[in-house]
C-alpha cells in the first residue's frame, strides 16, 4: 500500500532511493520513542531515548530520532527549524497534515519533532491525573508511528533498523510487516522493539482497528488480538525482528506469569529470545561534581558539598531531623503501586517513630498523590511532598538525601537509582527486576556494596530492610565507605550502547 503525499519539503533533500547501502558501512537507525530527555520525559524512557543515540553515533551509528512535539518542547528553548509543512498522514480512513520540524543536538544529532496541535499540544504527555489517559491515545500515537514512517521515506534517510519503544510506537512494526512490507524504500529495514514496562499494553477496543489502519486479517490471536482486544504492545512484540528490555533480571521475569503481565505466553513463542540490556546514566547530565542545579558540587574526593546540599533540602522545605543523628530519606519517582506506595503506607507511622525525614517528589495516582499531601500537612516538619516532576527538584532531593527508597512491586530498570549513586545517596529498595541488577547489598565485613535489598514483597520486610540500613549507616565508617562505593559504581551508557549494536546486527537484513 502506497499512501498519497503530498508536502512542501522545507530543507531536508530526498536521496535517491535506489542508493546502494552497501556502499555505506555505516549503521542507520531510525529511534521512534513517545519521549525523550531534555525535550520531553516522564522517567527511565524519556532517559534512555534521550542518552543512547549519542552514545551509538560516538561508536559510529547514523541515528535520527523522532518525537512528538509536545507542548513542553515548543514552549521551551530547543530552537527548532522547519524540515517540511501539510505532511499527510493517513488516521481511520482520512489524512491528516502535520509539520516536521528539527534540531541539531551538540554532537550533529538530530531530532525530528511531528507537530500536530491539536494531538500534542496538552499539558501533559499521556494524560490528567484525575480523569487518567487521554481519551485518544490511540490516534495520537498511531499517527506519531505513521508519520514516523513517512518522514524517513519523505527525508531519504534509508533506515537499517528502526528502533521503537513501548506501545505507544508499537504499531511501526506491524506497519513494516503489512503495510510496507512491498514498498521498496523499507525492504532491507528491521524493527527492534523494547519494551520498558509490561504494565502498558496499549490495549483497545476491536472496533476501533480501523483506526490504527492494520488489515482486519491480523487481529488473530497470532496478530495482535489480546483477550478480546487489541493490543499494540503485543504487535511490537510479535511483529517485530529483535526484542529488547532493560535490564537482564526483567527480561528473565518477563517470561513468568507472575511477571509476565499476561504477555509471558506471547514472549515465550518468541523462543524466549528477549535480551536484557541494562539501561546507563548519562553522567555528562548527572554528576554532582558539576550539576549547576544543586547548592554545592562535591565528589568522591571531597564529599563537604553533600552536607551543603543536605542542610540545603531541609532549609528549602522547612525539614527538622529528630535527634543528634538523622538521615534524610528521598523518592524521586510515580506514585503508583508498581512503586511500593502501598507498602510506604502501611510503615508510615513506624516510620515517623525513626530518626528520618520524608521527601517526596512525584505523580501518579489520584489517591496516593492526595494522602502523601496529607501526610505532609499532618506532619510538619517531617514529610514534604511536591506533586508532579521538576528534574531540578529531582537533582536537589538526590544530592541532599542520605538514603533513597524504591521498594517496587516490579521494576523494569530503576535508572533513577543509578543516578541517586552517583549522587552519593544510598539506595533501599526491593529485590526485583534492574534492581536486583544495579544494587550490590553493603557487607559491613568486607566493606563490599552499595546499597540495602528486601526480598518479599511485604511492608514488613521493607520496615526491616530500612531499619537495619539506618543502623548499618549511624556507622561513620560504614556510612563513608558505602558512599564512596556507591559513587564509584559504574553505570555508564558505554556498555548497553555496544551491547545494543550487537543487537542491531543480529537482526539486521542481509
Amino acid at each position: 500500500m502506497q499512501d498519497d503525499l503530498r508536502l512542501e519539503n522545507r530543507g531536508e533533500e530526498p536521496a535517491d532511493e535506489s542508493a546502494d547501502r552497501g556502499s555505506d558501512k555505516r549503521i542507520r537507525v531510525l529511534f521512534l520513542s513517545s519521549e525523550m530527555a531534555p525535550y520531553a520525559g516522564t522517567g527511565g524512557l524519556g532517559d534512555m531515548a534521550g542518552s543512547l543515540p549519542g552514545k551509538l553515533r560516538q561508536l559510529g551509528l547514523d541515528v535520527r530520532s523522532v518525537i512528538p512535539l509536545y507542548r513542553s518542547v515548543f514552549y521551551g528553548r530547543t530552537k527548532l527549524d522547519p524540515v517540511m509543512e501539510n505532511m499527510e498522514v493517513p488516521l481511520g480512513g482520512q489524512f491528516l497534515k502535520a509539520d516536521i520540524w528539527k534540531t541539531e543536538e551538540e554532537d550533529g544529532g538530530i531530532v525530528y519533532f511531528v507537530d500536530r496541535e491539536d494531538l500534542y499540544d496538552r499539558p501533559n504527555l499521556y494524560g490528567q491525573d484525575r480523569q487518567g489517559d487521554y481519551y485518544d491515545n490511540l490516534e495520537r500515537f498511531v499517527f506519531f508511528s505513521r508519520a514516523g514512517i513517512l518522514l524517513a521515506k519523505q527525508i531519504g534517510f534509508r533506515p537499517d533498523i528502526i528502533h521503537v519503544h513501548d506501545w505507544e510506537t508499537g504499531a511501526v512494526s506491524v506497519y513494516l510487516k503489512t503495510l510496507y512490507r512491498n514498498d521498496p524504500f523499507f525492504y532491507k529495514t528491521a524493527t527492534l522493539f523494547t519494551f520498558h514496562n509490561l504494565g502498558y499494553q496499549g490495549t483497545f477496543p476491536p472496533e476501533r482497528l480501523s483506526t490504527t489502519g492494520i488489515p482486519y486479517s491480523y487481529y488473530n490471536p497470532e496478530g495482535i488480538e489480546f483477550w478480546g482486544q487489541m493490543s499494540l504492545l503485543k504487535g511490537g512484540i510479535v511483529f517485530s525482528d529483535g526484542i529488547t528490555t532493560i535490564s537482564p533480571s526483567y527480561g528473565r521475569e518477563a517470561l513468568t506469569p507472575e511477571y509476565g503481565m499476561g504477555m509471558e505466553g506471547v514472549l515465550n513463542k518468541r523462543n524466549g529470545s528477549v535480551r536484557g540490556i541494562l539501561n546507563g546514566v548519562d553522567y555528562e547530565r548527572w554528576n554532582p561534581s558539576r550539576d549547576p542545579h544543586i547548592a554545592a558540587v562535591y565528589d568522591v574526593g571531597d564529599l563537604s558539598g553533600k552536607e551543603i546540599c543536605r542542610k540545603s533540602l531541609l532549609d528549602e522545605f522547612g525539614l527538622t531531623v529528630p535527634g543528634n543523628r538523622g538521615f534524610v530519606l528521598g523518592w524521586v519517582s510515580r506514585l503508583v503501586k508498581q512503586k511500593g506506595v502501598d507498602l510506604l503506607f502501611r510503615i508510615m507511622d513506624r516510620l515517623m517513630g525513626e530518626p528520618v525525614v520524608l521527601v517526596m517528589l512525584g505523580a501518579g495516582e489520584y489517591s496516593y498523590q492526595k494522602q502523601v499531601q496529607a501526610w505532609s500537612r499532618e506532619t510538619p516538619g517531617r514529610i514534604a511532598v511536591t506533586i508532579g516532576y521538576d528534574e531540578k527538584l529531582a537533582r536537589r532531593i538526590l544530592a541532599g538525601s542520605d538514603l533513597f527508597i524504591l521498594p517496587s512491586r516490579y521494576e523494569p530498570c530503576g535508572t533513577v537509582v543509578m543516578q541517586a549513586l552517583r549522587y552519593g545517596t544510598i539506595p533501599v529498595v526491593r529485590r526485583t527486576g534492574g534492581l536486583s541488577d544495579i544494587v550490590k547489598t553493603y557487607d559491613p565485613d568486607t566493606g563490599e556494596g552499595w546499597g540495602f535489598r528486601f526480598e518479599k514483597y511485604d511492608h514488613e520486610e521493607f520496615f526491616a530492610g530500612l531499619h537495619h540500613a539506618l543502623s548499618v549507616l549511624e556507622s561513620d565508617t560504614h556510612r563513608k565507605r558505602i558512599v564512596e562505593n556507591a559513587m564509584g559504581a559504574e553505570f555508564g551508557w558505554e556498555k548497553p550502547a555496544r551491547e545494543y549494536v550487537e543487537e542491531y546486527r543480529s537482526v539486521m537484513k542481509p
